[in-house]
């Protein structure tokens, strides 16, 4: 099979012959890290989900949408597929589990800098069993494709194809951009032919809390080290139009909470005399007055919530 050529007859959308528009819903899954968000967001042309270099960052399904000229690709960006140590972790398998029963397509995205293990394995045996049950395509995306040369990649391509049985392979680099219009194209042809289920205007359906909230964990995670992002739980408080304020300078108090397991990680996200949580509360804000279109006051706090992760009433309690 060659490495961007889709298998199903439904594949030939994105062909010049077909004037079919198609629109529908396709998942990204893979190992924490693989570069789901990032190519959601080259995919959108917009940053709709955050993205770090951190595993595990993506904590809510994301919903990006990428308009085409002969389809709409509503895309459902999910918690990587791990072999969970924690409550938490279940319930985020259990999430992205959900997610692929609901789905048009899957894109299976697998890194190209690193080799295929058991990581990988475990998801190939997970959609496997979908593939069974829904007969549901899964299109296999090698991601990163710039950070390896030419032989590593077409090593790569062989063994991503030896790991299941995939409707398309196709290698791409959200980052530079390469082939993330192939990978469109490709996963756009197995959607259902449907008029556009949403305007063009709307690039995502989540609501301006759950954004704020993951910019917020964003720019929290930057730096820091391992264990942290498993332990940082963003909760968008209050949001309040400043009063007194002129029509054509309005202000919106945001206040944020930001919850950690121990005092030690609450020492990290804070920095020496408050030097770190000035930065987050720097880029966080950027981030949001850009996506709000207007000035914000934002309002942050770090609390400690000892052991949150398996606590079933604090995970209720923190929106999981």
């Amino acid at each position: 099979m060659s490495p961007t050529s889709a298998t199903s007859p439904t594949s030939s959308a994105g062909d010049e012959g077909d004037d079919t528009f198609r629109a529908g819903f396709a998942c990204l899954v893979g190992r924490p890290n693989a570069g789901k968000s990032t190519l959601t967001n080259a995919l959108v042309g917009s940053k709709v989900a955050i993205t770090s270099s951190k595993p595990q960052t993506t904590r809510h399904t994301i919903r990006g949408i990428a308009n085409r000229p002969k389809g709409q690709l509503i895309l459902v960006d999910t918690p990587g597929l791990h072999k969970p140590r924690t409550l938490l972790g279940q319930r985020l398998n259990d999430l992205v589990r959900e997610t692929l029963l609901d789905v048009d397509v899957v894109g299976f995205c697998l890194p190209a800098d690193q080799r295929v293990g058991p990581g990988d394995q475990f998801i190939a045996a997970e959609l496997k069993e979908l593939q069974q049950v829904r007969r549901t395509p899964v299109v296999a995306i090698v991601t990163k494709s710039d950070r390896v040369d030419k032989r590593r990649l077409a090593e790569q391509l062989i063994a991503v194809d030896q790991l299941g049985q995939w409707a398309a392979i196709v290698p791409c680099s959200a980052t530079h951009g390469d082939q993330v219009d192939e990978v469109a194209s490709v996963l756009t042809g197995f959607l259902p032919p449907s008029p556009q289920l949403y305007p063009d205007d709307v690039l995502t359906d989540e609501s301006d809390v759950v954004m704020i909230a993951e910019l917020v964990r964003e720019a929290a995670l930057e730096g820091v080290r391992d264990e942290l992002p498993h332990s940082l739980a963003v909760v968008v408080e209050e949001m309040v139009p400043r009063e007194d304020r002129p029509d054509d300078k309005p202000l919106l108090d945001v206040r944020v909470n930001v919850f950690v397991e121990r005092d030690s990680q609450k020492a990290i996200i804070i920095g020496r005399g408050g030097s770190r949580l000035r930065e987050v509360g720097t880029t966080a804000r950027q981030g949001i007055e850009e996506l709000l279109g207007q000035k914000v006051y934002l309002d942050l706090h770090v609390k400690v919530a000892k052991d949150w992760q398996r606590d079933p009433k604090q995970l209720r309690r923190l929106g999981f």
